[in-house]
């Protein structure tokens, strides 16, 4: 059944669904540490990631429901958009941008991406830019900003880093475009299945065969790589995209502005990082960002 007629039917569930996404997506980086700890680079992530996911939502999806993998070849370009200009485009620049410029600034230019969304919903769709909306994207904005350390001062910051950092944000958010127009044809199950069939191979130009097949030789870090596809890859997008069916793009993407707190929260409980006044104050920035638009 098309979910794109079930939108706004369940806004709670579907806000649920968003912080879910948003909570696992945080948790990507108690995976990543562990993985980059054991031989993978950050690319190599990027390869595990996307093609994993594809290949586990190929398996579920084979036996599960099959009726996914049907779609019109006219609506092929939604999940190019989705699969290789979103999830893989952003990857790149979000990963260039990390080294040449302090992971904060990284961080916080990526959530650029709720400005992204909101603009291009009210001018493709005409959703409009409320003073309730524009208030809690300020406040997840400047929240983010707290919780990644942009006013501690001694950031690295370069032009070069900042276009990639503005591109992560932009690619980002159209996952949420494309996903929107795909939703109006298809259920979010298969949206988030063509995604990774498209992400996946993408991904592939960035395979080190030699550095990944070492690493995953080691049992350990097999299992992180399959939990990190699990929880924090293909979990995440099927609740976010969910999610999308159900509420405004807008102010889906302000609401997953949720992650940066959770990652923040998972290093202060995990990995013994410092709790500051700033984070404080940037968490309940954001948690009062997204209360606003319940």
């Amino acid at each position: 059944m098309n979910e794109a007629t079930d939108t706004k039917k369940s806004p709670r569930g579907a806000y649920a669904s968003i912080l879910a996404a948003a909570t696992l997506w945080g948790l990507i980086g108690l995976w990543n540490r562990n993985l980059m700890a054991g031989g993978f680079s950050p690319t190599d992530i990027v390869v595990v990631r996307n093609f994993g996911g594809m290949l586990l939502l190929l398996v579920i999806f084979a036996v599960k429901d099959r009726g996914v993998f049907r779609i019109k070849r006219e609506h092929l370009k939604y999940f190019f958009g989705t699969g290789v200009v979103s999830v893989m485009l952003f990857t790149m620049c979000y990963f260039s941008c990390q080294q040449i410029c302090s992971l904060a600034v990284a961080s916080v230019l990526l959530y650029t991406s709720p400005s992204f969304v909101v603009l291009l919903s009210a001018v493709l769709w005409k959703e409009p830019v409320t003073k309730k909306k524009l208030l809690a994207l300020a406040l997840t904005l400047v929240g983010c900003a707290c919780v990644c350390g942009m006013f501690s001062g001694g950031l690295s910051v370069t032009l070069p880093g900042i276009l990639l950092g503005l591109g992560a944000g932009f690619f980002y958010a159209l996952y949420s475009i494309f996903g929107r127009y795909a939703l109006a044809h298809y259920s979010s199950m298969t949206v988030t299945v063509w995604t990774f069939i498209f992400a996946g191979p993408a991904s592939l130009v960035l395979l080190r065969p030699a550095e990944v097949g070492a690493a995953l030789a080691q049992p350990r870090m097999l299992l992180l790589s399959v939990g990190l596809v699990i929880f924090s890859t293909v979990s995440p997008y099927i609740l976010y995209t969910w999610g999308l069916a159900r509420v405004e793009p807008g102010r889906a993407s302000i609401i997953a502005s949720f992650e940066p707190v959770v990652a923040a929260l998972a290093g202060i409980l995990f990995l013994d990082e410092p709790l500051g006044l700033m984070i404080v104050v940037g968490i309940l920035l954001v948690l009062a960002g997204v209360y606003i638009l319940r």
